[in-house]
């Protein structure tokens, strides 16, 4: 039997908003914010890309409040950036956050699967398999958006396995810029078959109550992206940071400009803001 708490699949198809259906049961908020994130992860959004919450809101049908709340949870993982009197914009991926992040996940998810192998819940195990048959259909049909939305969905289940949703939130949290370079390298740096072989002996080692060879496989798994990062930033140096990411502008008192990146305030609409025309868009390195 499958747990009541699993994650849904993963929907396959592009991030477009015509793929964006507001479910009245979620906030709308969480909604918002879930379709940018998305959006910037798999590439519809792309580094220097501006945005805008007046552009966003009429795209996705909502209000600009949820969309001004997702902007400044997206400036504080690192996934977008403000230039003062430009706007906000795609920041481009930091090397050195995907190490952090990278690092955050290893400690966590070795844990995570030593903890899952001394419960071995069999519906845990029986939901892992399944996810595991979907990882192999999404890599015949070179579906990424699906591949890497199961491969989700497989951590997260094993987080479950061991009793630490909560530990799944605080890798969620941090994983951003991480998520980002996964998608960019779907069979292109890491084979998606070199994923599945990993995801499937640490499925084995759970079932058999193995923790340490859980374990072992996992910081292995997790350690292939410090493999890959050089390769993809030197195959796409457009989308990578040159720097570390520097911190945003402190905004004017009663301004909520900083977190929407177009000079808002509270009370009123204001056009969408954009770069003059005859302006030359932001580098990389203005927008870090």
């Amino acid at each position: 039997m499958v747990m009541a708490s699993e994650p849904p699949p993963p929907t396959s198809g592009s991030q477009d908003t015509d793929g964006f259906v507001l479910d009245e049961t979620r906030p709308v908020g969480v909604q918002v914010l879930q379709w940018l994130r998305n959006a910037i992860v798999r590439m519809a959004l792309r580094p220097g890309q501006p945005v805008s919450e007046n552009e966003i809101a009429a795209r996705l049908g909502v209000s600009r409040q949820p969309v001004r709340e997702a902007f400044i949870r997206l400036k504080e993982t690192g996934l977008m950036r403000v230039v003062p009197q430009r706007g906000s914009f795609v920041a481009g991926i930091s090397v050195d956050a995907v190490k952090t992040a990278q690092f955050i996940r290893s400690a966590l998810e070795t844990a995570i699967v030593e903890e899952a192998a001394r419960h071995r819940p069999t519906d845990s195990v029986t939901a892992l398999r399944d996810s595991l048959a979907r990882q192999c259909t999404a890599r015949a049909r070179g579906d990424a958006d699906r591949f890497y939305g199961e491969d989700e969905r497989f951590h997260h289940l094993l987080a479950l396995a061991a009793g630490r949703e909560p530990a799944w939130r605080v890798i969620e949290d941090s994983k951003a810029q991480m998520d980002r370079v996964r998608y960019l390298s779907f069979d292109r740096a890491t084979p998606t078959e070199i994923l599945i072989h990993q995801h499937t002996r640490i499925v084995a080692a759970v079932a058999d109550g193995d923790g340490p060879a859980a374990a072992a496989t996992m910081r292995d798994h997790l350690a292939l992206i410090l493999e890959s990062l050089p390769r993809l930033a030197a195959q796409y140096p457009q989308f990578f940071e040159t720097g570390p990411p520097r911190a945003p502008a402190a905004r004017p008192r009663g301004s909520v400009a900083d977190a929407t990146g177009g000079g808002h305030n509270r009370t009123h609409d204001s056009p969408t803001v954009r770069a003059p025309e005859n302006d030359k868009p932001p580098t990389l390195e203005e927008i870090a």
